[in-house]
C-alpha cells in the first residue's frame, strides 16, 4: 500500500506481487545465469534444524509505474532494501531477531562483482544482526532474465530486482501474533463446534496450541548467543 500508493489493495494486487516472488524463485530453472540456484539449494541453506524451516520472503524494488521513470535502483540500493520491513512479505521487524541465514536471488542487469560488495556492506551492518553459533554466508543466485510485468499493472518495470529467502528469529512474531488471535477467540469457542460437526475433536485445537507456543520457544533458544548458553550452564 505505501510502496506503490495503493489506497485500497484487492487480491489482485496482491497476486501480481506474489508472482514475481513465484517467478524469482523458479527463474533457475527455466533460464540462463551466472549462477544459478536449484531449489533444493534453499532448504539445505535455509534450514538449521527441521522445526525452524520457515522463510521470511522479501522482494525489492517494489515501486508504482509513475516512480519507475526517475528511478532505477542500483544493485546495492535493492540489497538493502530486502532487509527493511517495507519489502516483506511478512509483518515483523527483522531488527529484533538474528538471521541464520540468506538466499539472495537476483534477476536482469547484475554482475556478481557488485553482489559481492552490496553483501559486504549488509555484514558491516550494526542493524543486522546474525548468529554466532553457525556461519551465515550468503547464498546467491544470479539470473540474466529481467523481471516481466502486468501490462498496464501496478508493478514497474525494472532493468534489476531481487528476492531474499531468509532464515530469521523475527519471523517468531508472526507466531505470538496467530497464538495470540487464537486465544481469544478459542476462550470464546469461536467457530469450534463447526469444526467438531466435521470430525475434528476438541483436543486437537489444544495441541495444535501446544505446538506452536514449543515452535515460539524453538526460535527464541536458536536466537541465544552460544556464549549465553555456556554461562547459563555454568
Amino acid at each position: 500500500r505505501r510502496n506503490l500508493d495503493i489506497e485500497r489493495p484487492t487480491y489482485t494486487n496482491l497476486n501480481r506481487l506474489i508472482s514475481q516472488i513465484v517467478s524469482s524463485i523458479t527463474a533457475s530453472l527455466r533460464f540462463a545465469g551466472a549462477l544459478n540456484v536449484d531449489l533444493t539449494e534453499f532448504q539445505t541453506n535455509l534450514v538449521p534444524y527441521p522445526r525452524i524451516h520457515f522463510p521470511l520472503v522479501t522482494y525489492a524494488p517494489i515501486i508504482s509505474s509513475d516512480r519507475a521513470h526517475h528511478e532505477q535502483l542500483s544493485v546495492a540500493e535493492i540489497t538493502n532494501a530486502c532487509f527493511e520491513p517495507n519489502n516483506q512479505m511478512v509483518k515483523c521487524d527483522p531488527r529484533h531477531g538474528k538471521y541464520m541465514a540468506c538466499c539472495m536471488l537476483y534477476r536482469g542487469d547484475v554482475v556478481p562483482k557488485d553482489v559481492n560488495v552490496a553483501i559486504a556492506a549488509i555484514k558491516t551492518k550494526r542493524t543486522i544482526q546474525f548468529v554466532d553459533w553457525c556461519p551465515t554466508g550468503f547464498k546467491v543466485g544470479i539470473n540474466y532474465q529481467p523481471p516481466t510485468v502486468v501490462p498496464g499493472g501496478d508493478l514497474a518495470q525494472v532493468q534489476r530486482a531481487v528476492c531474499m529467502l531468509s532464515n530469521t528469529t523475527a519471523i517468531a512474531e508472526a507466531w505470538a501474533r496467530l497464538d495470540h488471535k487464537f486465544d481469544l477467540m478459542y476462550a470464546k469457542r469461536a467457530f469450534v463446534h463447526w469444526y467438531v460437526g466435521e470430525g475434528m475433536e476438541e483436543g486437537e485445537f489444544a495441541e495444535a496450541r501446544e505446538d506452536l507456543a514449543a515452535l515460539e520457544k524453538d526460535y527464541e533458544e536458536v536466537g541465544t548467543d552460544s556464549f549465553e548458553e555456556e554461562n547459563d550452564g555454568e
